[in-house]
């Protein structure tokens, strides 16, 4: 082999694909072709320069609107939910806390009257991790108004029903229930007490289950529903043996011409 033979077969491919086509080949395209084939050999860096950076263009496009539309989201669905779920919880404690100071006074009431608890705690983290995964991969599902609505009333009705009852009651309330009879112990039955038996349960019912609805939490929602509705299942008939017990034949009468104020339970 000689040397311009050994030159030409180490050429490099991208200055045999910059070259123009050989005169034998040349001879065989139409004419004009030719010219074609080598202007496009020269301009194929740039083509795929280009092409590259509109990718990357769309590419970025498509990340900005993503952005976009999470921070719409984020900045006034989540915003006003979120805002909406945290001040319903803190009024909710601490209102029961103040008012179970102002009726039975500082030195008869714990941190217990806040009414938190472990499985309490766990089940709010749970409705954050539904919420927060949902508004990410369905936000859709967030900006159902109308729903969120009724669970932001269902949460003010809640209240105001639970707290009717604890000021009605004065005394006769206590968030633990009384197993002995004391002397400020009387049956309520003026007030709200007229129509229901347990009005501070049925507010607590109506509450916790509209902080879900609020916050468009299906699962949570339904799951509030059962577990809160079995607490009080279990709870109104032994409560109820006390009350018996101090009251007689006057919360039996009592007990038949109002309801519990909870859905299926006497």
């Amino acid at each position: 082999m000689s040397l311009r033979s050994y030159t030409i077969a180490t050429t490099t491919s991208t200055e045999a694909a910059s070259a123009p086509p050989p005169p034998h080949v040349a001879a065989l395209l139409p004419s004009g072709m030719s010219y074609i084939v080598h202007l496009y050999d020269e301009m194929e860096p740039q083509l795929s320069s280009l092409s590259s950076h509109l990718s990357a263009f769309t590419s970025e496009r498509f990340v900005l609107l993503a952005s976009i539309r999470m921070t719409e989201i984020f900045s006034y669905t989540a915003c006003r939910q979120l805002m909406q779920m945290f001040f319903a919880i803190i009024f909710f404690h601490c209102s029961e806390y103040v008012l179970a100071v102002a009726i039975h006074g500082k030195n008869l009431v714990s941190l217990r009257s806040l009414l938190i608890s472990k499985n309490y705690v766990f089940a709010m983290i749970f409705s954050l991790i539904e919420y927060f995964l949902e508004i990410y991969f369905f936000p859709g599902l967030k900006e159902h108004w109308s729903i969120s609505n009724i669970g932001l009333a269902m949460v003010v009705v809640g209240e105001i029903i639970r707290k009717l009852a604890i000021i009605t009651a004065g005394k006769s309330f206590t968030h633990l229930i009384k197993r002995y009879h004391e002397d400020h112990h009387v049956l309520v039955t003026h007030g709200v007490y007229k129509y229901i038996r347990h009005p501070s349960y049925c507010g607590f019912l109506i509450w916790s289950v509209g902080t879900q609805i609020m916050l468009c939490n299906p699962l949570l929602t339904f799951a509030f529903t059962v577990v809160v509705w079995h607490f009080f299942r279990q709870r109104i008939p032994y409560e109820e043996f006390f009350l018996l017990q101090f009251f007689g034949t006057e919360y039996e009468e009592y007990a038949k011409r109002t309801c519990s104020g909870i859905p299926f339970i006497k």
